[in-house]
């Protein structure tokens, strides 16, 4: 695993990069047969895995559009999938 105290190298990471590693940790701590201070390292890096999981996510969602049809079934625009 990366070196857990320092967590500057998330910010780098795919989506994919970052679940892979959130998943790892958590079947580590599932797991139970971690040290006490190293789980505590771990959970802290998770914390920090779920947060650019997030950004990543909800960057990707203002990227999804969905297209708007007309009243004869033809394409006319999109707008954005889930409008506020």
């Amino acid at each position: 695993m990366a070196d857990v105290q320092n967590n500057s190298d998330i910010a780098a990471m795919s989506f994919e990069q970052a679940l892979e590693q959130l998943e790892k940790i958590v079947d580590d701590l599932e797991r139970g047969d971690v040290p006490l201070e190293q789980s505590i390292r771990i959970y802290e890096r998770g914390e920090a895995l779920k947060k650019h999981c997030d950004t990543l996510l909800r960057a990707a969602e203002d990227k999804v559009e969905k297209i708007r049809l007309g009243r004869n079934g033809e394409p006319v625009g999109t707008e954005p999938l889930d409008p506020e």
